[in-house]
């Protein structure tokens, strides 16, 4: 089998790990501006203030983007950028650069598949209660909406929100990342909600403009499976799908909120505070939805947790995504396991649970398209003899396009893939010291960029339509 002609082969990034130009051109500060530059909230201090400099060498980047083969490209846009203060005047030397990187892309044939929300938000907002305000649901409409009127006439892929799990999560549970605060279920929920809200009004003001493009939301893909046939194992894995998936994508696609969620929910005083006509625009723009996007990198192996007491205290160190935390409200935690394979970083490597992981998707609901928005492997990827070797990423996204074919074999609807990432770029906490791209960056040497064996390596994947697989 070969992918079809229209499977996008892609490759992304964000604004603000790959940008830097932190207050060029009229941008105004973020809140990973201001975040990052807090003592120990990051690796050696490093920021985006610079990044990999792509802001000014984005025509380089999207040549070498050009030379792998990559048919589509997706970004993210800077709000700070487009609107310095969050809902105030509109800055035009922002929509010049986005203009001008999509006339690029589209100059070498590279499709543009834009994501309005990967994480950095006007900092102003940000104090003024940032996703737990109303004022932000707004403010990021206008801001969708201008975007809309200025790209819309060529990109025809949009992306409202990355990861809403992450930043909410992080943000409000952990402490690792904006606003820095921790163990605040109600404030998490309430961020969910909002930000749901903001994605349902922002697919309306889409689909009123008839731009005839396609607009979806792109979430965290990481599903829970037991580690037995343990009763209690297995009811601790639907808790952590129904939590971690389920409240994620009902709202989306089915247009409310998971029953098993809510009532409990209500029991603990987390319950949202929601208005129904916020209900209702959710329910309303569920079947509007184009598509789903999945940033799909390890599965969650689950126990129920029976460490009483347990009160870790989340870190930016053991905010790294790897298993051995129990969940917030202390019902499952996760395992690593004797017989599966991990990355350095502890990331289980696992494209058989990616499968099962899709047809689970497919079974709760249904025909719906979906695009793989992110998948990879941070890695330290070793220098020989002047060549970048990344073997293990070209292993890791061999095996994981493998089992996105067998998907295809089994009419699941999936329409495109994106590695993470096009190029190597700033870790939102953990600086350069992992790397996930087809494109080397060289800090030593100007940021001087150079294509890896793995970039060489998926462009005949591309060029073969995956035939050999």
């Amino acid at each position: 089998m070969k992918f079809s002609k229209d499977f996008l082969f892609g490759a992304a990034s964000a604004a603000y790990q790959v940008e830097g130009a932190y207050n060029e051109d009229g941008k105004g500060i973020s809140n990973w501006d201001v975040f990052s530059k807090i003592p120990g909230k990051t690796f050696e201090g490093t920021n985006g203030d610079i990044a990999v400099d792509h802001y000014h060498r984005y025509k380089e980047d999207i040549k070498l983007m050009a030379e792998i083969g990559i048919e589509s490209y997706r970004f993210s846009v800077s709000w700070p950028r487009i609107i310095p203060n969050g809902d105030g005047e509109v800055n035009q030397k922002g929509i010049d650069f986005y203009n001008n990187l999509i006339d690029e892309c589209l100059e070498y044939g590279i499709v543009p598949f834009v994501t309005l929300y990967h994480w950095d938000m006007p900092q102003n907002l940000e104090e003024d209660g940032g996703w737990t305000n109303k004022r932000t649901v707004n403010a990021f409409v206008k801001y969708a909406e201008v975007c809309f009127k200025a790209f819309g006439d060529r990109v025809k892929h949009w992306i409202t929100f990355n990861e809403t799990v992450v930043f909410a999560s992080l943000g409000y549970l952990a402490g690792a990342h904006p606003p820095g605060i921790k163990n605040n279920p109600k404030k998490y929920f309430q961020v969910t909600h909002n930000v749901f809200t903001a994605h349902a009004k922002a697919v309306k003001s889409y689909k009123e403009m008839k731009q005839f493009g396609e607009i979806g939301i792109t979430h965290v893909f990481s599903p829970a499976f037991s580690i037995d046939s343990n009763e209690e194992n297995i009811k601790a894995a639907y808790h952590a799908n129904q939590y971690e998936i389920n409240w994620y994508y009902d709202p989306i696609l089915k247009g409310s909120y998971p029953e098993y969620v809510v009532k409990q929910l209500e029991q603990k005083g987390w319950l949202p505070e929601w208005t129904q006509d916020e209900l209702d625009i959710i329910k309303e723009m569920a079947p509007k939805n184009d598509f789903i996007g999945l940033n799909y990198y390890q599965p969650k192996r689950v126990v129920k947790n029976d460490i009483q007491n347990e009160n870790q205290e989340r870190t930016r160190e053991n905010s790294t995504g790897a298993p051995g935390n129990a969940s917030f409200d202390g019902f499952f935690r996760t395992v690593m396991l004797k017989d599966k394979v991990y990355t350095k970083w502890g990331w289980e490597i696992a494209p058989d649970a990616f499968l099962d992981g899709l047809r689970m998707l497919k079974d709760s609901y249904g025909d719906i398209k979906m695009y793989i928005t992110e998948n990879g492997l941070g890695d330290e990827d070793p220098i020989i003899e002047n060549e970048i070797v990344d073997v293990p990423r070209i292993k890791y996204i061999e095996a994981h396009l493998k089992a996105v074919k067998r998907a295809i074999e089994e009419n699941i609807n999936l329409k495109g893939y994106y590695a993470w990432s096009v190029i190597d770029l700033l870790s939102w906490l953990n600086g350069y010291k992992k790397q996930y791209g087809f494109i080397y960056v060289d800090h030593k040497n100007n940021l001087d960029r150079k294509i890896k064996l793995s970039g060489y390596w998926y462009k005949k994947i591309i060029e073969e339509r995956g035939e050999k697989l």
